[in-house]
């Protein structure tokens, strides 16, 4: 059990802080490790919301290795400060305790479509100001990828909970099971008084494989698997495709949730994959078993075929990847899980006129947040794609005051 007094003790509390210039919202990591040795754990608390209201989910889910704990001054000759533990400690009791009052409004209405990241982000930067806020979530629980993204022993639901109650408290309304797109379409929000609408839904869409066998019954999207569960009965035997943040948080819910053997198989080696270091450490020593430079070539009923993969460097020394030949072999399992990339749901953009996406169907913006239809506003993975929690939020901070901007 890490002693986060004796951590803090251990900080140098730089004046040129390597840690606070690396975090994506630039955090004042000095300031705040001085507070908490101060015991002004309030203090700190407030000083990590006002800055970063999902400082608490991001302490747990942020890729630390890339950002404060990488680029530790300590981390050169010996073991990096573990700030986000101590970040984690405050930012959970801040919002358990945390009370904030009501804003005199200013009038004005504004809808925010998902309950996820940059949705919450939003409502809260644009409640601080007076605006009266309605969030449409499409499911029954709020939170979006927040809750039905990551898995609840990853990330502890009581945090998202105390989030929302926060936003409640300040007057935010939400709507759950509320689609915006086909029936209550940005027209109605318009006409019904809304004087800007923030589109922050996400992606999705799983992305196919597109090989022979994907919708036969033992395959699942990781993304949707990830949605509920515990209500899945994959078997003793699991190979997840793909080796991102979700292929790690599929396999580890594979194993949480009772599977015996669970792969990950991918077409290229450990320093390609795109998930954190740590989700593989910790994937790793939870017993998932990792397949590099195999590929999926088909599903059959008895489980998956996979092709051996090698890299090739050509004359000019550009390394590819090729299938090698001959090399197909039956992976005998139970179930599949196809974690290979995400995609927007086109829901708004097809039963709404005036909003242009990209060639990947991701809503095109500018860099204040503005959609190619007057008033109505994104940010966030459908924007740009599947990305961290605190680039939405970074994202979210820019978007709101370009709202407020619009507004006045």
């Amino acid at each position: 059990m890490l002693d986060l007094n004796l951590e803090a003790n251990r900080c140098l509390v730089c004046k040129n802080a390597r840690c606070k210039n690396a975090c994506p919202i630039n955090t004042d990591i000095p300031n705040v490790i001085s507070l908490y040795k101060e015991g002004k754990l309030k203090e700190a608390g407030e000083l990590l919301f006002n800055n970063n209201p999902l400082s608490a989910v991001c302490s747990i889910v942020c890729p630390h290795e890339n950002q404060c704990l990488g680029n530790c001054i300590r981390g050169i000759k010996g073991e990096p400060i573990q700030f986000y533990k101590i970040e984690e400690e405050i930012s959970r009791k801040f919002l358990e305790e945390a009370k904030f009052d009501k804003v005199d409004k200013n009038g004005k209405n504004i809808a925010i479509v998902g309950s996820g990241p940059a949705g919450l982000t939003v409502a809260l930067e644009l409640a601080k100001k007076g605006y009266n806020i309605t969030v449409f979530e499409k499911n029954e629980q709020l939170g979006g990828i927040l809750r039905y993204g990551i898995p609840e022993f990853r990330l502890p639901r009581e945090i998202i909970d105390n989030l929302v109650n926060i936003l409640k408290s300040m007057g935010v309304k939400f709507k759950i099971n509320s689609v915006v797109g086909p029936v209550l379409t940005l027209d109605k929000l318009f006409d019904d008084g809304y004087d800007a609408i923030f589109i922050g839904t996400g992606v999705w869409n799983p992305r196919r494989l597109d090989i022979k066998g994907e919708s036969l019954g033992h395959v699942h999207y990781a993304i949707d698997y990830l949605r509920s569960p515990q209500n899945y009965d994959l078997g003793d035997k699991v190979v997840v495709i793909g080796a991102g943040n979700v292929a790690m948080d599929a396999s580890r819910s594979a194993k949480h949730y009772g599977s015996k053997d669970v792969y990950v198989a991918y077409r290229r080696d450990f320093e390609d994959m795109t998930a954190t270091k740590a989700e593989i450490h910790e994937a790793i020593e939870e017993g998932v078993q990792f397949m590099t430079y195999k590929a999926p070539v088909k599903i059959v009923n008895e489980g998956i075929i996979l092709a051996d993969t090698k890299k090739v460097v050509d004359e000019n020394g550009k390394t590819s990847l090729i299938t090698v030949e001959d090399s197909e072999k039956l992976f005998k399992c139970d179930s599949i899980l196809i974690a290979v990339s995400q995609l927007p749901r086109n829901t708004i953009v097809s039963n709404n006129k005036g909003l242009d996406v990209n060639n990947r169907g991701l809503i095109m913006t500018d860099d204040s947040g503005h959609t190619t239809r007057d008033g109505v506003f994104a940010c966030g993975d459908v924007t740009h794609g599947a990305k961290t929690v605190i680039e939405a939020v970074v994202a979210a901070k820019t978007v709101a005051n370009s709202i407020d901007e619009y507004l006045k």
